[in-house]
């Protein structure tokens, strides 16, 4: 789910004022007006991205408020991806819109509401980003929508001070992985995992990105873009082979679901509660994509105090390992940008979001990090985006975007999810595999 990442950096000195002459800077035209004709206008600007993250969100357009004068207002809205088709059909579509999911834009492109990217914005992603990246924008040959932030899953997420005690270290193969598990199991008697599949309508959306990370890193990019493609079917044996090795974990009572219950729990458990567990030490080890060190920030460890994520601190993580050992091979997410007006405010402020000058200021703020590659990892809230941010501007990672994401909305916000519930209830893999597969009818 799109609830994914790649140099080198700008200083991040008086970064505010190296924005407001970079944007007072442009010449006017008719799609790049001055400040003076743009001031006092207001954009509006809808998406999923809700709480802290909305105002530091809100925060990041200041630099570009003082520089043009534009009143940016942006409003988050939990049912943003189910509603957002129905508003802008309806005729109520916001100025911008900050869209999760390929899919999605996909389906507000089909609309014929949404307008294509402007050669400002697309010159922009050209120098900032990937081709991946404007790929995922871009829509039957068109440009829309230009990358905004970015996240990295399949993180599991740990505690350095219980792995110096319990003599263990940090995984390199999926083998070991299995092993350390066994190994915390047996010092401690206890669950070594923890896992949260709920999020109300889009519950088992955590348990797809357990798969797509295995089908990634075992089988390979070639195959799971197959899978993507339907051309490898949900019940081809390289999928089965990855709910198999999952299966391992999860359903597996005795290394689950730490400090919440049993196996079933998991699908009661809301995704993000994990973080709790895993800072007070009742939960060894978890499974979350970069943005869960946000909720680091309002939980307790141990102590009584906000946990430390660092290497040698309370939490911390490192990227799932595949089968062999050394890829450097990522699943992730991320959001677009995309816009219905033609309006030159609108434009503005979408050529702005798809700046480093952007990036700099979302990430200095905190909790996210960026795939721009030309933004400043330095500047990311801790050593763990840091370092996150760094693995997404490696030339050298292979990423993908959330497979979820990328299927057609009946499977991959629909049979995949419910698929994923379904299993941990306990339904026979096949079963599952074969409902999954089915949504490609629906």
């Amino acid at each position: 789910m799109g609830k994914a990442h790649r140099a080198k950096l700008l200083v991040p000195i008086a970064l505010t004022g190296v924005v407001g002459l970079a944007l007072a800077g442009c010449t006017e035209s008719a799609s790049n007006p001055t400040s003076t004709a743009l001031k006092g206008q207001t954009v509006n600007i809808s998406g999923g991205i809700t709480g802290s993250e909305a105002d530091a969100l809100q925060k990041s357009f200041e630099p570009l408020e003082k520089a043009t004068g534009i009143k940016v207002v942006y409003t988050g809205d939990k049912s943003f991806e189910g509603n957002i088709v129905t508003k802008v059909t309806g005729g109520s579509a916001p100025d911008i819109a900050i869209v999760p999911q390929p899919g999605l834009l996909h389906s507000l492109i089909d609309t014929g509401q949404v307008k294509p990217g402007d050669s400002v914005t697309a010159a922009e992603v050209d120098k900032n980003w990937s081709k991946d990246w404007k790929n995922y924008g871009t829509y039957k040959g068109t440009f829309y929508a230009a990358p905004m932030l970015a996240n990295v899953k399949g993180f599991i997420w740990y505690s350095p001070t219980s792995f110096k005690k319990w003599g263990v270290s940090v995984p390199k193969t999926w083998g070991e992985l299995l092993t350390l598990t066994a190994t915390i199991q047996q010092k401690t008697g206890k669950a070594p995992w923890c896992a949260g599949f709920a999020s109300g309508a889009a519950s088992g959306w955590p348990g797809t990105d357990w798969i797509e990370d295995l089908v990634l890193r075992d089988s390979g990019p070639q195959v799971y873009d197959q899978w993507i493609a339907n051309k490898v079917k949900f019940t081809s044996p390289q999928i089965k082979s990855a709910f198999d090795e999952v299966g391992k974990i999860l359903l597996n009572p005795k290394y689950v679901n730490a400090g919440f219950g049993d196996v079933k729990s998991i699908n009661s458990t809301a995704f993000a509660d994990v973080a709790a567990k895993v800072a007070d030490g009742s939960c060894p080890l978890t499974h979350q994509a970069s943005f869960l060190s946000s909720n680091f920030l309002t939980v307790k460890n141990a102590s009584g105090q906000t946990p430390t994520v660092a290497p040698d601190g309370d939490v911390y993580a490192f990227v799932m390992p595949g089968i062999s050992e050394g890829s450097k091979t990522i699943e992730g997410g991320g959001e677009f940008v995309t816009r219905f007006s033609d309006n030159a405010a609108v434009k503005r402020v979408v050529q702005y979001m798809g700046t480093p000058e952007f990036a700099n200021t979302r990430v200095k703020l905190g909790g996210v990090i960026s795939a721009n590659k030309n933004a400043d990892p330095s500047l990311a809230s801790s050593q763990f985006l840091q370092d996150a941010m760094k693995l997404m501007q490696d030339p050298n990672t292979v990423f993908r975007f959330d497979a979820s994401d990328l299927m057609p909305a009946t499977v991959g916000s629909g049979s995949f999810w419910k698929g994923m519930v379904d299993w941990v209830d306990g339904k026979p893999t096949n079963t599952v595999l074969a409902n999954i597969q089915a949504g490609y009818q629906n």
